[in-house]
C-alpha cells in the first residue's frame, strides 16, 4: 500500500513524465493513467492472501492438496501507448503472487517505469523483486525473451513481435508467454440503437488515444491504401498543420472486406463505415478476421445483445459503450490477438504454477 500512496504523492512528476515522453495529456495522465497505476496496486494487495490451493479427495487411501506457487521470475515487455497503465497491469498481479520481474518499458517511454522503481526501493520493496531495464527490443527484449533464467515473459505489443518472443521463449527453456496483442476491433451498431450515443461511443473508441511519431508514415500509407482501393473518403486523411506528428480524424465509407484497411490494424485515427443487413451477416463479417481481442455491439434489443456477444470470438464484448476498462474486469484476445488475460484476478493465475501434494493415508475410514 506504501507504493500506492507514493505514487499519489508523486502524480503531478509522474504525469509530467508520461507526457513529456510519449506526448500524452497531462490532463488525462493525472485523472485516468497514473491514479489508475495506483488503484491496481491496491486491487493486486488485496488479493494477494488470497490465493490458495484445494483439498483433494483422491481414491485408493491417498490424500492430497494443491500449492500455488509464484512461477519465479518474470519478464514483462511493455508498450508506448499507456506506459503507466501496462506497467502496473503486469507488475501488480506479479508481485501478488509473488514473483520477481525484470520490466522493459518501450524504448520510447522510459522515464516513469524508472521513477516507479525508484518509488518501489522507497516503498520498502527489496531490492531484486521488482527491475526495470531500458534498451530496444531487439537486444533487451530479445534478452529477455530467450533467457533461461527468466520463467515466464508476459509482452503487449504486435503480433509480428509476438511470434518471436513465443519462438525465443519455445528455443530457450520453454518458459510460458502470456501475449497481449493486436486487434480489429467491430463496433456492430443495429438500426434500433440511438444515433447520437452510437456516434459519441465510436468516436470516443476509435480517437481517444494518440499514436506515435514512429506510426505517422506507417498511417498515412494505410489512408492511401484506402483511397486507391475505393473507399470514399467522407473526412480528414491530411497531415495537420506543419510541426508535429498530427492527421486529421479520418473517416472512410464504402469500405469493403477484401480492402487493406478493413484488414489490418492501423494504430491511428482512421475509421472504416461498412453495412450490414442482417445480424447473422454481422456476425460473420465480424469473425472474419485473424484478430479477436475486442468487438463491441449497440443495440436496444437484449437478445440481439446476447447472440451478438456469444457469438463473436473476441476477449471482452462491449454491449452500449467500448473502452470500457475496470481492473476486476479480465482483458485479452481470441486468435492472433493473442493469449492470457491481465486485469482481474485471472491476471494472478498465469503468474502461478500449481503443485499437488500426495500423502497416503492406509487408516483412514473414508476409504
Amino acid at each position: 500500500m506504501k507504493f500506492a500512496d507514493l505514487i499519489e504523492e508523486n502524480i503531478e512528476e509522474l504525469a509530467a513524465l508520461d507526457a513529456i515522453n510519449g506526448g500524452k495529456l497531462l490532463y488525462l495522465c493525472k485523472v485516468i493513467d497514473i491514479p489508475g497505476g495506483a488503484s491496481a496496486l491496491r486491487y493486486y494487495a488485496g488479493a494477494a492472501d488470497k490465493i490458495h490451493g484445494t483439498v483433494l479427495k483422491l481414491s485408493k487411501g491417498l490424500q492430497g492438496h494443491t500449492l500455488k506457487e509464484p512461477i519465479g521470475v518474470v519478464g514483462q515487455i511493455i508498450p508506448w501507448n499507456f506506459p503507466t497503465v501496462m506497467f502496473f497491469m503486469k507488475v501488480s498481479p506479479a508481485l501478488a503472487a509473488g514473483c520477481t520481474m525484470v520490466v522493459k518499458p518501450a524504448e520510447q517511454t522510459p522515464l516513469s517505469a524508472l521513477y516507479y522503481a525508484h518509488l518501489a526501493k522507497q516503498a520498502g520493496i527489496p531490492d531484486g523483486v521488482l527491475n526495470v531495464v531500458n534498451g530496444f527490443g531487439e537486444t533487451a527484449g530479445a534478452a529477455i525473451s530467450s533467457h533461461m533464467d527468466i520463467d515466464k515473459v508476459s509482452f503487449t505489443g504486435s503480433t509480428e513481435v509476438g511470434r518471436k518472443i513465443m519462438a525465443a521463449a519455445a528455443a530457450s527453456n520453454l518458459k510460458p508467454v502470456s501475449l497481449e496483442l493486436g486487434g480489429k476491433s467491430p463496433l456492430l451498431i443495429f438500426d434500433d440503437a440511438d444515433i447520437d450515443q452510437a456516434a459519441d461511443i465510436a468516436f470516443r473508441g476509435l480517437f481517444f488515444n494518440k499514436a506515435d511519431k514512429n506510426q505517422f508514415e506507417k498511417i498515412l500509407s494505410y489512408i492511401g491504401h484506402g483511397k486507391r482501393e475505393g473507399a470514399t473518403l467522407l473526412t480528414g486523411g491530411k497531415h495537420i498543420g506543419h510541426k508535429g506528428y498530427y492527421i486529421e480524424p479520418t473517416i472512410f465509407a464504402d469500405v469493403k472486406d477484401d480492402m487493406i484497411i478493413a484488414k489490418e490494424e492501423i494504430f491511428g485515427p482512421v475509421m472504416s463505415l461498412m453495412m450490414f443487413k442482417t445480424m447473422e451477416e454481422a456476425i460473420k463479417r465480424a469473425n472474419n478476421t485473424t484478430y479477436g481481442l475486442a468487438a463491441g455491439v449497440i443495440t436496444k434489443d437484449l437478445n440481439v445483445a446476447n447472440t451478438v456477444s456469444r457469438s463473436i470470438r473476441a476477449g471482452i464484448i462491449w454491449i452500449n459503450c467500448y473502452t470500457a476498462f475496470d481492473v476486476d474486469c479480465p482483458y485479452g484476445g481470441y486468435k492472433m490477438s493473442g493469449f492470457g488475460r491481465d486485469h482481474g484476478l485471472e491476471a494472478i493465475n498465469q503468474y502461478l504454477q500449481i503443485k499437488s501434494v500426495v500423502t497416503p493415508v492406509p487408516d483412514s475410514p473414508w476409504y
